[in-house]
């Protein structure tokens, strides 16, 4: 038995076009970003899931809708444990004020290693990599089998992505698509990495790295 996940950012926010941090905040879907989660959406319409998983934040809920419109059967379920990055004060405030402090490439290379304390007020990368090992391990001893539809953030969906392969964090596009399957024995593995069927582009994924072929990458 293979369970099949495919791994959906939600779409453009008001804070991703203007380049603000968001975090466990929120913002609005632009109308291009509902546009492009409409793409999304009909380029998935025909993938077989059988149950649908979001982050419980406004804009990754506005977007696992969107996209179960091609799949009335399937019923949307929210877990804390896929909530973005906590960034504490430095939500809601624009990213160069952040890149003041710390470099991004540095920022997150710490928060993959478990090793960052957490900016002030926001959250330990230990504790973020663990609840983020956490619930993809819950969602698939749920489903042990099928086609699970996962909608998350940047840094949280690539945090993940980081754990099955040494891909470092992947910018991921908005409405962008990547797919991992597992194995009955727990072992995983990317068939596609940040495939932006909604042609959003990067405008809004802090460059980390080049998109690493891996699988079936198209």
């Amino acid at each position: 038995m293979t369970l099949t996940m495919t791994l959906v950012r939600h779409g453009r926010t008001h804070f991703n076009a203007r380049r603000i941090l968001q975090g466990r905040c929120d913002s609005p879907l632009t109308r291009d970003g509902r546009a492009g989660v409409r793409a999304t959406a009909r380029h998935l319409a025909s993938t077989p899931f059988t149950a649908a998983w979001a982050s419980p934040s406004g804009r990754a809920v506005a977007t696992a809708v969107e996209l179960l419109r091609h799949h009335a059967e399937v019923p949307l379920r929210t877990d804390s444990g896929l909530l973005e990055y906590a960034f504490g004060i430095y939500e809601q405030r624009p990213e160069h004020v952040l890149d003041e402090v710390v470099a991004w490439p540095d920022l997150v290379d710490d928060v993959l290693a478990g090793t960052h304390p957490g900016l002030p007020g926001g959250e330990p990368g230990a504790d973020f990599m663990d609840r983020t090992r956490d619930v993809f391990a819950r969602i698939a001893r749920t489903h042990a089998d099928g086609h699970v539809l996962v909608v998350g953030h940047g840094l949280a969906l690539g945090a993940y992505l980081a754990t099955v392969d040494e891909v470092g964090l992947v910018p991921l596009p908005n409405a962008s698509v990547s797919t991992v399957e597992v194995a009955a024995d727990g072992t995983a593995r990317i068939t596609s990495l940040a495939v932006d069927v909604a042609g959003q582009g990067h405008v809004a994924a802090r460059p980390m790295r080049t998109p690493t072929p891996v699988g079936s990458v198209a």
